[in-house]
């Protein structure tokens, strides 16, 4: 339910506009597309087929996921675990902050605003439900539009380090959003199937870098 359809489509086009500055373009369709635009497209997409009727909160959250993520590059970063850690604790409040001012810009008050920074920012996950369904939504528009992806770019991962890398991202998505990507609501790239599979039976998690 959107309390107020003018507002939240002044925050969309101002999530879509920042998103639009992106200098990373990808052809999809025949059309020249900013990336982070494309993939605020996908993951709403993903919202509405997984979960049609979420909170207002949420479909804000899932917009602006990625904001200007361009903005802090992961090079600027130690390329170790530590790097990685510090690089996406900034991604986290840098999203979180540029969605809250846009969303402030577009009319919105403290109470919706923190709800959407806490789910962006990731607090909660397992126990603040707007947390968990983003999540969800993250792993389930990864799977299907950017994992065949992501293998083609590290084909020297041998077999234990994809199934960590799965079994990771997995256990952080809801027992439903499991459900939903085994049962064909999703695209499986092909390719990986049988890692996809022999990962989600379960096994140790592990520290190997976010696969997203």
């Amino acid at each position: 339910m959107i309390a107020d359809a003018s507002r939240f489509e002044r925050a969309i086009a101002l999530f879509d506009a920042a998103n639009g500055a992106d200098p990373n373009r990808e052809i999809v369709a025949g059309r020249e597309v900013a990336k982070e635009v494309l993939y605020s497209e996908r993951m709403t997409a993903m919202l509405l087929r997984f979960a049609p009727d979420a909170a207002e909160a949420v479909k804000l959250a899932v917009h602006a996921q990625h904001i200007e993520r361009w903005k802090v590059p992961r090079s600027d970063y130690p390329l170790d675990r530590s790097g990685y850690l510090q690089w996406r604790t900034s991604l986290y409040k840098m999203h979180a902050a540029t969605a809250g001012r846009l969303m402030c810009d577009a009319g919105y008050g403290d109470e919706p605003i923190q709800r959407v920074q806490s789910a962006i920012g990731k607090k909660g996950l397992k126990i603040n439900p707007d947390t968990q369904l983003l999540e969800d939504v993250i792993g389930l528009t990864f799977i299907e539009h950017y994992l065949a992806d992501f293998a083609a770019r590290h084909a020297d991962y041998d077999n234990a380090k994809w199934l960590n890398i799965i079994r990771k991202t997995w256990t952080k998505m809801s027992e439903r959003a499991r459900e939903f990507a085994l049962a064909g609501n999703i695209r499986l790239p092909e390719p990986l199937l049988p890692l996809i599979l022999q990962a989600v039976r379960g096994g140790e998690d592990s520290d190997t870098a976010d696969w997203r």
